[in-house]
């Protein structure tokens, strides 16, 4: 019994620091990801498996540097660049954020109505997107910030699945194995559409607001001063979360590659489509496993989309803000959750496809995050902002790596359109 004790009692102090660095990269796993993932392995095999592994420390040094500012500055990006910056940029990364963002909890919200219409098809999609609305604006207006983070950490188990199907289906592992660490490019509108939404939905801008923002909020509740040892536990925190993202998001690639470009079907047009290349471990319950995974990692993104718009508003308008306020703490915070979530609903009702949403969805993020990562490139070499915490020689390698290899996709990408 005391072994048990000491276990479970172990098990709750690894939650305990798992901090929003696990959040940040479980959300990055979200139904827009799922999407742009499946119709990678689906339309290109292991083609695109590279991606995981060069994606990885381009995440974490860009992630790492938001987490760094929210520590030293206590305040979220937005209100970095209002106090510290020309108006006109804050009003452009407002501008390119908002409706980006938006699409994403409109397509999120479309693809969970989408799916749980899977399980239920008597209930029409619409019915089940309304409810799940009306669910995430409860959980986040009534519950506790330490209850919202709680339930968003457990909800990161829903996304461990696709792990299993490279292992009960025939799976070339040393073609994979080659296809992760040799770059193979085609000369191919679609290539690049995948590969600009890869970048866009594993390196997402709404990302860069929430891990800011939570780290105030951890600190705020923690009530700490910053030091190196806090840094230290940040990088592990965030390094954790990145890699969970790319390990799912790496499989995902490789179970769609297995089951799906192996079966001759190269385009994802439905969510029932998607949910094939569950099949192998799910059987005729795939499309559930799928809808749990596709609900659960919705119910985890949203928030975290909303949130993101949230704190940007909220600090550009010097709104009381934050999770662990009260409604009539933070009105103009609560209500900004609202709208979100009412105009992502609303994005139900154009009739776009939910799958061709989620992608649509993840190459917008790719081409508008050249743009924010520079800035957060400047703000963490601001010595009058970040004091003796500004960015190291190899913080920006890593930074102005991501940075040219975004833009150079996203470049690519349009001239491969022009043409």
């Amino acid at each position: 019994m005391k072994k048990a004790g000491k276990k479970r009692s172990k098990f709750h102090k690894f939650l305990k620091l798992l901090g929003p660095g696990l959040i940040t990269g479980a959300s990055d796993d979200d139904p827009s990801g799922i999407a742009t993932y499946t119709q990678a392995g689906a339309k290109f095999g292991h083609s695109l498996l590279w991606t995981a592994i060069l994606s990885y420390p381009l995440m974490v040094g860009i992630q790492e540097m938001c987490a760094r500012i929210g520590l030293v500055t206590k305040m979220g990006l937005t209100g970095i660049i209002k106090r510290h910056y020309p108006k006109a940029l804050l009003y452009m990364v407002i501008l390119i954020s908002f409706p980006s963002i938006i699409l994403n909890i409109g397509a999120d919200i479309a693809g969970m109505g989408a799916v749980a219409n899977l399980l239920v098809p008597v209930i029409p999609p619409w019915t089940f997107s309304i409810f799940f609305t009306m669910l995430l604006l409860y959980s986040i207006i009534v519950w506790s910030y330490r209850k919202i983070a709680t339930v968003l950490k457990w909800l990161c188990i829903s996304l461990f699945a696709y792990l299993f199907i490279p292992f009960i289906t025939k799976t070339d592992w040393l073609g994979a194995l080659k296809s992760s660490f040799i770059p193979k490019f085609e000369n191919d509108i679609d290539y690049f559409l995948a590969l600009v939404g890869i970048l866009g939905t594993t390196i997402s801008p709404y990302l860069f607001f929430w891990q800011t923002s939570m780290e105030v909020e951890e600190i705020t509740q923690k009530n700490v001063v910053v030091d190196k040892r806090m840094i230290s536990a940040m990088e592990s925190d965030v390094q954790g979360g990145m890699f969970l993202t790319n390990i799912v998001f790496y499989f995902i690639i490789l179970a769609a590659a297995n089951v799906l470009f192996s079966a001759g079907i190269y385009n994802i047009n439905s969510v029932e489509e998607a949910a094939m290349a569950l099949e192998p471990l799910a059987g005729k319950s795939a499309y559930a496993l799928f809808a749990l995974g596709v609900i659960g990692t919705g119910l985890l993104a949203i928030p975290v989309l909303a949130g993101s718009i949230s704190y940007m508003i909220s600090e550009a308008f010097d709104w009381e803000e934050g999770l662990d306020k009260k409604f009539h703490e933070a009105k103009g915070f609560y209500g900004t959750v609202t709208v979100s979530l009412i105009l992502g609903l609303l994005i139900q009702f154009l009739e776009i496809s939910p799958v061709k949403a989620l992608l649509y969805t993840a190459v917008l993020y790719g081409m508008i995050a050249p743009i924010l990562i520079g800035i957060i490139l400047h703000i963490c070499n601001n010595k009058n902002i970040m004091g003796i915490y500004t960015n190291s020689r190899k913080a920006n390698w890593i930074g102005w790596i991501t940075l040219i290899v975004m833009a150079g996709a996203s470049l690519f990408l349009a001239y491969q359109a022009l043409l």
